[in-house]
């Protein structure tokens, strides 16, 4: 299926919404942070009373899936979306919202570095707690033809993960290996992980980004999403995936603990030798890790995606707490050797290191038209502020206006003279101060922040403007600026000449006041 424009891509959704609900499509906003590696593109449309999630994929098998699952898991009373409705013709589908803080936003709101609060350790146990509903109860009927692109986590699933993390980690980071050793151990390693118990249903992507998390009688309650890969597997697949989510960085105490909550919940489920589990579990550790590594090699060494390489440190971490912790009950000499010169790989140390010590926080400031709806979020964190000035007196109404923008004199002093301008300001900069010095503090590399108006052509602009003068003046300490004005190109390409004579300019007014 091919595209021609954006322009079809919200019609074919702004169709199903209407259709559903009989309201019409009020706005519209992409979720870019949510697309992973997926390729899917994801989208929030509101109107004035309810809000849903479109989705835009053109792998058919995988949409049948993830629609057949969902009124599966949701018969079985699990939380999972409410499918709206869907145009499979056209990859479309329409979704229940639940809104957009995930799991490992919750969890990096509420840690400090290794302390971990105890509201995140709480919402940790609930989704544990569910896990086994998905993995036995709901899994025992389903319908397994569905699953794409394999039945079961079987011997051509494990060969493609193992060879994922061979050619596309391995080969691209530079690690050396004897190729027919390590086929050894690869077929040593895959008969073991078959040798376990696998008539369970396997969430495949059981991580903490899949993971939503909203209020529910005064608790955060977790809602899933992202279980269109599934298939029949191993229990201890899931589990492991959630614990060792490579940048979520639980400490080792927590994995146990939550490791132990989870089998004793699973008592309930199954008649449970723990022995037994524990025994194929590092297995099932060291193959999600292979998977996970395989998939940052791809998205990073090889499309140059650099944001999946900041997740390389921590699988480094995990590994090297593997190696000194865990004896597998298997001999895998070269593999072992493969990870031991991965940990002290000077090349991939250096990825973390330089990662953290000289990425600066970016701030991108933007201004558009609610018209065209919000900007995207290319940086995988999903957006930031939206401020919306148009409760501001409009140059736009003025035919003198009409032909400028926020950026000429006669709009900026318009607006200058305007009292309720500066509240507005006052008040968008003092909530972006204190994110920008929280975001420094946790070691966030992004905030996004935008200021719409009607047009995008002279409040949201002025707005965009004064805030990035602010942050440039104030802040000259590992936090860099950029600002885009959507609607007015040409603003940007001004931008881009004189931005550093602007800056010396702000600085030195800074410096003076």
């Amino acid at each position: 299926m091919a595209w021609n424009s954006e322009i079809t891509f919200m019609e074919v959704l702004k169709k199903l919404f209407e259709q559903h609900f009989h309201l019409p499509v009020d706005s519209v906003q992409p979720l870019q942070g949510q697309l992973g590696g997926s390729g899917r593109r994801i989208i929030r449309l509101s109107s004035e009373t309810t809000t849903a999630i479109g989705i835009l994929y053109d792998v058919r098998e995988e949409n049948v899936a993830f629609l057949e699952f969902s009124r599966h898991f949701r018969r079985h009373g699990l939380p999972v979306p409410e499918i709206y409705a869907e145009d499979l013709a056209h990859g479309a589908y329409l979704e229940e919202d639940f809104g957009g803080t995930t799991l490992f936003e919750f969890l990096s709101e509420h840690r400090d570095r290794a302390a971990i609060a105890p509201e995140a350790v709480a919402a940790y146990r609930r989704v544990v707690a569910i896990l086994p509903r998905f993995q036995v109860e709901a899994g025992l009927d389903l319908n397994y033809k569905v699953c794409y692109p394999r039945a079961s986590f079987d011997r051509q699933s494990i060969a493609w993960d193992l060879n994922y993390f061979k050619y596309y980690f391995l080969r691209l980071a530079g690690i050396l290996f004897n190729e027919q050793a390590l086929e050894r151990d690869f077929s040593r390693l895959t008969k073991f992980l078959l040798s376990a118990d696998r008539d369970y249903f396997l969430y495949r992507d059981f991580q903490s980004r899949n993971i939503m998390l909203r209020p529910v009688l005064g608790e955060d309650q977790p809602f899933f999403l992202d279980y269109q890969g599934g298939r029949k597997g191993a229990l201890q697949y899931d589990i492991a995936s959630l614990l060792y989510d490579a940048k979520a960085d639980l400490p080792p105490d927590l994995r146990q603990q939550l490791l132990d909550h989870y089998l004793d919940t699973l008592a309930g489920f199954i008649n449970l030798d723990r022995g037994l589990f524990m025994r194929f579990y590092y297995a099932y550790v060291y193959v999600r890790i292979m998977q996970a590594m395989g998939a940052y090699g791809f998205r990073g060494f090889y499309e140059r995606k650099e944001h999946f390489l900041q997740s390389v440190p921590y699988a480094l971490k995990n590994l090297r707490w593997l190696l000194h912790n865990v004896e597998l009950p298997i001999p895998l000499p070269t593999l072992m050797d493969a990870f031991k010169n991965i940990v002290a790989s000077e090349k991939l140390q250096a990825l973390g290191s330089t990662a953290e010590k000289t990425e600066k926080l970016t701030v991108r400031v933007f201004s558009f038209s609610f018209h065209r709806g919000l900007p995207q979020d290319d940086t995988g964190n999903g957006g930031g502020f939206v401020f919306d000035g148009r409760s501001l007196p409009n140059p736009g109404r003025e035919e003198r206006f009409k032909a400028l923008t926020g950026k000429d004199a006669p709009v900026v002093d318009y607006l200058d003279r305007q009292e309720s301008v500066h509240q507005f300001l006052a008040s968008a900069i003092a909530l972006v101060d204190a994110s920008v010095s929280t975001y420094q503090a946790r070691g966030f590399k992004h905030l996004m922040v935008s200021f719409g108006c009607t047009g995008g052509q002279h409040r949201s602009v002025y707005l965009a403007e004064h805030l990035a003068n602010h942050l440039r003046a104030r802040r000259n300490d590992g936090v860099e600026v950029v600002v885009r004005h959507r609607e007015q190109p040409q603003l940007n390409q001004a931008q881009a000449q004189d931005h550093e004579q602007a800056q010396a300019r702000l600085l030195e007014q800074g410096k003076a006041q």
